[in-house]
């Protein structure tokens, strides 16, 4: 495994934003979900794009808050721009997504120390 200094790790910008929207990515690849999320006032709402719909439904996650990296370059995802990487871990050998979230609620925005 390679290491990284912690000046490295300092440059990674993850923040909490809560998903106000979910929608369903038609066009992609693979099952997937277009969602806005709410990263609070300095940042505002983004768009990301998550290969999530095996564990969570629309509906579910409204309200959800996650994990997401804001300084990493917008991606274009067929006709869609993603502009954050919403965080999660691939918990089997499928694929399959869990979103990484606080586990209390905290304000939009808060930056992972």
């Amino acid at each position: 495994m390679d290491t990284i200094t912690w000046e490295e790790f300092e440059k990674v910008n993850i923040r909490v934003g809560t998903i106000i929207e979910a929608t369903d990515f038609k066009e992609a690849r693979k099952p997937a979900y277009k969602l806005q999320i709410d990263l609070g006032k300095e940042i505002g709402i983004k768009k990301s794009s998550a290969q999530i719909t095996t564990k969570y439904t629309k509906e579910s996650l409204i309200g959800k808050q996650v994990l997401c990296v804001i300084n990493f370059p917008k991606k274009q995802i067929g006709p869609f721009m993603s502009e954050v990487l919403t965080t999660g871990c691939i918990t089997d050998k499928d694929g399959t997504i869990i979103l990484i979230t606080p586990d209390q609620k905290v304000a939009n925005g808060l930056r992972l120390a």
